[in-house]
C-alpha cells in the first residue's frame, strides 16, 4: 500500500528532524492516527499552553488531506469549538507533495500566530480586531484553565 509507505517516510523524516515545540506520536496499531501536541511559543497569547491535537490520515492519503482535530480547548480565531482548525493547506491547497512536517509546521504557526482573517470563530476575530488587549487576557484564561500541565 503506497499510503502506508509514504506514512513510514514522512513519519521517520520527523523523527529525524523534529520540530521544535511539537511531538509526534503515532497510535501504536495504527499509523493512520498521530496523536501531536503543540507547546505555544513565548510570544504567543498562549504562552505556558500544550495544545494537544488528533492528525487522521485518510486512506487515500497523499492523494487527500489529513484532518485535524484538537482535543484541548482553545480561545482561536482559526480553531473552532469542535477542535476543527482552519488553515487552506487541509482544504482547497492540498497537493500529494505537501508533506506532513510542512502541515504540522503551518499548524504550530497558526496556533502560534492567530489572525483575525479568514476565521472559524468569527467573534473571536472580532474581538482580536476590536479589542486585543481583551482577547489576550481570555487567550491567556483559556490556556490557564485548558492547556497548562
Amino acid at each position: 500500500m503506497t499510503s502506508l509507505r509514504r506514512i513510514q517516510k514522512e513519519l521517520t523524516d520527523i523523527r529525524n528532524k523534529p520540530i521544535e515545540g511539537l511531538t509526534v506520536e503515532p497510535e501504536d496499531d495504527n499509523l493512520y492516527i498521530w496523536k501531536c501536541s503543540v507547546k505555544a511559543s513565548k510570544d504567543s497569547p498562549y504562552n505556558g499552553g500544550t495544545f494537544h491535537f488528533t492528525l487522521t490520515l485518510p486512506e487515500n492519503f497523499p492523494f487527500k488531506a489529513p484532518s485535524v482535530t484538537f482535543t484541548t480547548k482553545i480561545y482561536h480565531p482559526g480553531i473552532n469549538d469542535e477542535g476543527h482548525i482552519c488553515v487552506p493547506v487541509l482544504r482547497d491547497q492540498w497537493k500529494p507533495a505537501v508533506t506532513l512536517s510542512s502541515v504540522l509546521a503551518i499548524i504550530q504557526e497558526k496556533v502560534n500566530n492567530p489572525s483575525p482573517d479568514d476565521p472559524f470563530e468569527p467573534d473571536i476575530a472580532a474581538l482580536m480586531k476590536t479589542d486585543y488587549a481583551k482577547f489576550q487576557s481570555t487567550a491567556r484564561e483559556w490556556t490557564r484553565k485548558y492547556a497548562s500541565a
